[in-house]
């Protein structure tokens, strides 16, 4: 089966030309709780008329509530929802499980999407969402097409990105927007950080070692089309009706077995040209480029050029007439079009001809003018009576009223609206913490040595650090596995893990998704990463009713938003540590200055260091910030978190031991680094 071409819709503007452009499907956002929130975005009144015009053509309409979600925003979200049912929306877009609980509670009959922002990567990944009740998954933009090709086979539709801009994150774990600027990309205001200048090399200017070149896989939409991919998506909700026909008109082309035009694609919007190294598995300094003064000029000089892709409406389906012309009967037209809606209008009664009776060539000409509906003369049949005749008007006006009741009959056909019970969002108060605790997470497991085990809840460490605790005979029920945040074999990270439960392994630390029903097929108590982005208290609900023990809300909360959590789940704070700035497939340090030279750092373009952390068994790099978390001082602030995460990189022994007992003290520690309260209390926007 032929995948869906689906467009980005920022504006009416862009949809219109999506429309025109031929595109199978959309999404756009409401207002509210969009990832595109400096889009011009949909008024409810402009979601209704896009609905209409939409589904009149036969193209579905996914609307995007994908943005991370506190207490606060849950009742607007619940009227968002309710809004989509009420509008006909075929699809709602999300990352965040509170909106899975209020369809679930609501409107079980609106399919819902996993957003890219979940991180679904893998198989488990998949099998998850389609538990949870997801229809459809949207796959990480860093797949190879080996690992496309087997998650196209599962019982879930798999949505791929074909064509638009690359994040240097995987999407979901970027928090370098929010950390720098208080706009969270999580949240819809991404300030787009990574395409300012940053180079491995203090002081080297003119780099741009976080800024990708655009994605197209438009020459290769037949293989995705043969693998199975359920949908083809183009990236660019921020972007002009220009570009989005472009890039609907080359996927169109190429999907009817047509050349693309892959160069008015580059010069339509690109970063010096494209890439397809994720999907051919070939990273490097060839994916990395910037938006030039050349790029722009192009752009320039092929905008005007566009404008022919989308002047005329693309004809959708095909239209049969069937014309009665009797003498003293209203003329009556009836229309089938090819998916079987059939209506009739009627008119006046003919006139006696005077001079020249009407002819049905003739009559069958005027109906065949059609060029500003989605419809094309297919087929037309007519009952003519002698010496009649019928104006030109008349028959104009009886062919808008008929198409305009063949749109209205397309329209109701293709308009399905799931009912909706408003239920009251009701669930725990918070609940001040009687014990905080303190759990720390490692990079080595020397970090430990000064630290009293007794005075430790839960020590976090990655897959080779917890063997090494688990056979020096540490407490086994003090040591969780830290998954790998991202992986491209996941057959091999749960053959490890089955080797850490031989040795009495028993908690493990899910930083996606996809680690849970693993964990459970493993009988291990589950913990939830600040990486699963929970931020209220449905989704805390929903992590219980997952079967996690306990989950890190997101460091993106202020204390007062935390302490607004209601008690449906213990949770904890990262309360010290370099926080991860972007989780990153496609290292900047390697395409710069490769491997051999690397010293782990990464430079902006005022001078900050910020570490790199390298998990090259997994594929995957973590910057970090350039300033350390310490809320030691101010934990009496966190009321409702059960405890607090205490996470070392390259603190050595008696740093460490002098870190954890400031935290038992309840001071500053005595430390070289740069501390920072983190979003704790400026929050994010």
């Amino acid at each position: 089966m032929r995948p869906e071409i689906l467009a980005p819709c920022g504006s009416p503007e862009v949809l219109e030309a999506a429309l025109r452009a031929g595109c199978d499907a959309v999404y756009l956002g409401g207002e509210s709780f969009s990832a595109r929130q400096n889009a011009k975005n949909f008024t409810r009144e402009e979601l209704e008329e896009a609905v209409r015009l939409c589904h009149i053509r036969g193209v579905k309409v996914y609307q995007a509530i994908n943005t991370v979600l506190t207490d606060d925003e849950l009742e607007a979200c619940k009227e968002a929802v309710k809004t989509a049912c009420e509008l006909g929306i075929d699809g709602l877009i999300t990352q965040d499980l509170a909106l899975v609980e209020i369809v679930r509670g609501c409107c079980p009959g609106m399919p819902i999407h996993a957003s890219t922002q979940m991180t679904l990567h893998t198989k488990e990944g998949m099998l998850f969402a389609k538990e949870l009740g997801f229809s459809r998954a949207v796959a990480a933009r860093e797949l190879p097409e080996g690992i496309l090709k087997e998650l196209c086979s599962l019982p879930i539709e798999i949505e791929v990105f074909v064509h638009g801009a690359l994040c240097m994150s995987v999407s979901g774990q970027c928090y370098m927007s929010a950390l720098i600027g208080s706009r969270s990309a999580n949240r819809g205001l991404c300030a787009q950080a990574c395409r300012l200048p940053a180079c491995a090399v203090r002081g080297r200017k003119n780099e741009y070692a976080l800024s990708l070149k655009d994605m197209s896989l438009i020459p290769r939409l037949d293989r995705l089309a043969e693998m199975g991919a359920a949908s083809l998506k183009i990236e660019g909700r921020m972007k002009r009706p220009e570009y989005t026909a472009a890039a609907v008109k080359a996927a169109e082309d190429k999907l009817s077995g047509k050349e693309p035009d892959m160069q008015t694609l580059k010069n339509v919007f690109s970063r010096s040209g494209f890439t397809d190294g994720y999907f051919a598995g070939r990273t490097g300094r060839e994916m990395f480029g910037t938006r030039t003064k050349e790029d722009a000029l192009a752009a320039a000089a092929e905008l005007p050029k566009l404008h022919a892709l989308y002047r005329t409406e693309e004809k959708r389906t095909g239209v049969f007439f069937r014309l009665k012309i009797k003498q003293d009967e209203p003329i009556e037209l009836s229309a089938k079009d090819r998916e079987g809606n059939e209506v009739t209008a009627f008119g006046e009664a003919p006139r006696s001809a005077i001079k020249k009776p009407s002819e049905k060539e003739e009559l069958r000409e005027r109906l065949g003018k059609l060029g500003s509906t989605i419809y094309e003369l297919e087929g037309f049949e007519c009952q003519l009576g002698e010496g009649l005749n019928v104006p030109a008007s008349a028959l104009n006006e009886l062919r808008r009223d008929v198409c305009g009741k063949l749109d209205q009959a397309r329209f109701e056909r293709y308009t399905k609206k799931p009912a909706f019970e408003d239920k009251a969002l009701a669930f725990a108060s918070p609940e001040k913490a009687r014990k905080q605790s303190l759990r720390v997470g490692i990079t080595k497991a020397e970090q430990l040595k000064l630290i009293p085990p007794d005075k430790t809840e839960l020590v976090y460490a990655s897959f080779s650090e917890a063997e090494k605790l688990l056979s020096a005979g540490f407490d086994k029920d003090k040591i969780c596995a830290v998954m790998p945040r991202f992986t491209f074999d996941e057959n091999a990270q749960e053959k490890v893990l089955e080797g850490l439960c031989a040795l009495g392994l028993r908690h493990i630390e899910c930083t996606n998704y996809a680690h849970i029903n693993m964990g459970k097929r493993l009988g291990l108590e589950l913990h939830g990463g600040f990486g699963l982005n929970a931020a209220n208290t449905l989704a805390l609900r929903q992590l219980k009713k997952l079967g996690l023990a306990d989950c890190i809300v997101s460091f993106e909360l202020t204390a007062r938003q935390i302490n607004s959590l209601g008690a449906e789940l213990p949770f904890g704070a990262v309360a010290y540590g370099r926080l991860p700035m972007m989780l990153t497939v496609n290292c900047p340090v390697r395409q710069s200055i490769g491997c051999k030279n690397c010293k782990g750092e990464l430079f902006d373009r005022t001078g900050r260091c910020f570490p790199m952390k390298c998990s090259r068994e997994q594929g995957y790099v973590e910057i970090l910030n350039s300033d350390t978390l310490c809320i030691s001082d101010i934990q009496r602030e966190f009321e409702t978190p059960r405890f607090f995460r205490i996470d070392f990189f390259e603190e050595k022994e008696k740093q460490a031991a002098e870190i954890f007992e400031a935290f038992l003290e309840g001071r500053t520690p005595q430390t070289d680094s740069r501390l920072t309260k983190g979003l704790y209390r400026r929050g994010v926007k």
